[in-house]
């Protein structure tokens, strides 16, 4: 068979064509990668507690400004375990760029790890109290996004002074809901916190929350007893298995029922949200007006959210940046989740906003209070759980106290345990 051999016209347009084609191809794909490119923001990973509402305020006010701001995507993920969720990836060797806990005893455990990076040149010296920035070796490795008080007691609006007086009284008459997942039978903490607090000041609230006062003393007896008695420990069981079995937020929804279940809740000023104190107008007074002995004068017991760092890549600490400055801070409590005790970031009195908001913003600002961190929150991780469950053992079985803190002070007398030096703004 004979081939005809292409005409050497015909074979230089081939050759071209492919040329063409070939070009044509490789410019398609970098359009694509280009594009691609442009399209995929830097990003850094966040994991914080925040879920439902919170979780929505948190994006809205504060992170999507920041995206659009920065060009920097959040990958955010909102946990109420988020305890758990970090020490799993820390233990995996993939933690988040930026976390988000309520816990400076678990941080400065991080922090002794070699986990955390500080946050000297990120965060404004002098931006937030003594008490919420809690220096370690030196170093800054916290600071408060949100923070709330907690020696408050709810109440109805419309509700006497002789109606409260007799409503605390009255083990019944007490909100109480202990479950929260793997952390329930921390209210309990909260009470016994308190209690200790304004029955014997802020001072032996310090020695006890850095590991100094003995859990058998005098004087932390006598705080989980005088919350025995107020809420009922051991003796109506219909009244203690609802307490045991009610999600802390539930635990205020007989106070809206027709007839009212209940009339008073001892419990941060967070709940104030909830759809029941919501609904009968809730107000508030300090707890030292309802805790038998009370005697300490502006004392109040304080928690936060706080923000650490475990990158220190360049997106990660424009975050930090970002949620410490006065801006976002602002924008946050603006949303009334929360509150900021950063001063620069207090709204304008013009600005409006709800008087209990108001109210409860300038009593963690207030320089003439003394401002103590929720101790459990301050504790070693391992004695804040047994901490916590020891509450809810308390409650049904009252008479198993003297075990109970035995057991906690071997614990708290354990090795390789790490205690802040403060917990409160200052002492009287």
């Amino acid at each position: 068979m004979t081939v005809t051999a292409p005409h050497p016209r015909h074979s230089r347009r081939i050759r071209a064509l492919t040329v063409v084609v070939s070009c044509l191809v490789l410019l398609a794909a970098a359009v694509v990668f280009a594009v691609r490119a442009l399209g995929q923001e830097p990003t850094v990973t966040l994991l914080a507690n925040w879920t439902g509402t919170d979780e929505r305020n948190f994006r809205e006010s504060v992170i999507e400004p920041f995206e659009r701001k920065y060009h920097i995507h959040v990958d955010y993920q909102g946990s109420s375990a988020e305890s758990q969720v970090l020490g799993a990836d820390v233990e995996a060797g993939t933690p988040p760029d930026v976390v988000v806990l309520t816990g400076p005893g678990e941080l400065a455990d991080y922090a002794r790890q070699g986990q955390l990076k500080p946050l000297d040149d990120l965060v404004p010296r002098g931006g937030f109290g003594a008490s919420w920035t809690t220096p370690l070796d030196g170093h800054v490795y916290w600071f408060p996004l949100k923070a709330d008080l907690k020696s408050i007691v709810w109440y109805p609006a419309g509700t006497s002074e002789r109606q409260r007086a007799e409503a605390a009284g009255r083990p019944g008459q007490w909100c109480v809901g202990m479950g929260s997942g793997a952390t329930s039978g921390w209210p309990g903490t909260d009470w016994i916190e308190d209690i200790l607090l304004q029955q014997y000041g802020p001072a032996t609230y310090q020695r006890w929350a850095r590991g100094e006062l003995p859990w058998r003393s005098g004087a932390v007896r006598s705080a989980w007893t005088t919350w025995g008695r107020l809420v009922g420990a051991g003796g109506d069981r219909d009244l203690v298995r609802r307490a045991l079995k009610t999600p802390y937020q539930d635990a205020s929804k007989p106070v809206a029922g027709h007839p009212r279940g209940c009339t008073l809740e001892h419990q941060a000023s967070f709940i104030r949200n909830q759809d029941s104190w919501k609904r009968v107008d809730g107000r508030y007074e300090p707890s030292a007006r309802r805790i038998p002995g009370a005697r300490a004068s502006d004392a109040w017991e304080v928690s936060g959210d706080l923000v650490a760092l475990l990158h220190d890549t360049p997106q990660a600490k424009t975050l930090i940046r970002h949620l410490a400055s006065a801006g976002a801070q602002r924008a946050w409590n603006a949303e009334e989740s929360g509150f900021s005790v950063s001063p620069a970031a207090q709204p304008a009195p013009s600005d409006g906003g709800a008087a209990w908001h108001r109210s409860l913003a300038a009593t963690l600002l207030d320089d003439r209070a003394v401002h103590c961190f929720d101790a459990s929150d301050a504790m070693p991780p391992s004695v804040r759980d047994a901490f916590a469950e020891a509450t809810i053992e308390f409650l049904a079985h009252p008479d198993h106290l003297n075990a109970l803190l035995a057991s906690l002070d071997t614990l708290s007398h354990s090795q390789g345990l790490t205690w802040l030096p403060s917990v409160c703004d200052r002492t009287p």
